[in-house]
């Protein structure tokens, strides 16, 4: 099932047959050396990539569109969509204290396709809908190296709020974008 689409991309579920793009951009230290807690590894194996989409696909069952891990598909004009390039990301956060009633937008792009501003379309697109669907506000973490994450983050107009320790038991740089309502 489609989320949405650009001018460029669809937004789409990640699909069991999606197994070897997933692998392939989740096996990359690339793409993996800014995601989650530490110690960050990447796939190691296509089982392994078998098992996190599984647990993908499960955690997705009990969101309500637009929230959710979004395959991020190019699809040219008039040509059928190809493999997934990457993921959009749109979840509710927790920290220590359990649920905060934040949600999380972000990005994970495979190499081939980072810097031809796919975030960018793909992160602004979400946000339109999810302040279609009542959200008021989101939030970016970044790690506090990944520029290009950051700059993404501003791209879409959201305030950089500074370093925070309050994420996944990382020191990051939180960005905020009010949504305006429809």
């Amino acid at each position: 099932m489609g989320l949405l689409r650009t001018d460029r991309l669809l937004l789409r579920h990640w699909d069991e047959s999606d197994v070897a793009a997933f692998f392939d951009l989740y096996s990359r230290d690339e793409v993996t050396r800014w995601l989650g807690a530490h110690p960050r590894r990447p796939l190691a194996t296509m089982a392994d990539a078998q098992q996190r989409l599984g647990r993908w696909r499960e955690h997705e069952r009990g969101l309500s569109a637009p929230l959710g891990l979004w395959a991020i598909v190019p699809c040219a004009a008039g040509a059928p969509p190809g493999p997934p390039a990457g993921t959009l990301l749109l979840l509710p956060l927790s920290d220590d204290s359990g649920p905060t009633g934040l949600v999380e937008v972000g990005w994970h792009l495979h190499p081939q396709h980072q810097g031809q501003g796919l975030a960018t379309e793909a992160a602004g697109a979400i946000l339109a809908l999810a302040g279609e669907a009542g959200l008021d506000q989101v939030l970016a973490i970044t790690d506090v190296d990944n520029g290009a994450s950051q700059r993404v983050a501003a791209r879409l107009g959201m305030t950089d709020e500074g370093v925070t320790e309050r994420w996944f038991g990382l020191t990051a740089r939180q960005y905020r974008k009010v949504l305006s309502p429809p």
